[in-house]
């Protein structure tokens, strides 16, 4: 019994850093996505389109800041 504790609670905790590092990933990404976005409503519901874009086209994380900066390039000024 002592043993089944002590694996139910290591897999518990090695989830739940899992789940915590995955989510510190997304706001980090939507936060980038955000910042280029200078406060501009209609500029931040483009970036996360464009963010949404990045994850469906499996653009790599390193490659991200990068392709979001393009991106925003892209947005037409008024």
């Amino acid at each position: 019994m002592d043993y089944f504790i002590i694996v139910v609670t290591t897999v518990a905790g090695l989830y739940f850093h899992w789940w915590l590092y995955v989510r510190i990933k997304r706001w980090m990404d939507r936060d980038l996505a955000l910042a280029l976005a200078n406060g501009d409503e209609q500029k931040k519901a483009f970036m996360l389109q464009q963010l949404a874009g990045a994850q469906e086209q499996k653009i790599k994380r390193r490659d991200l800041p990068r392709w979001l900066e393009a991106a925003a390039a892209t947005y037409p000024d008024r």
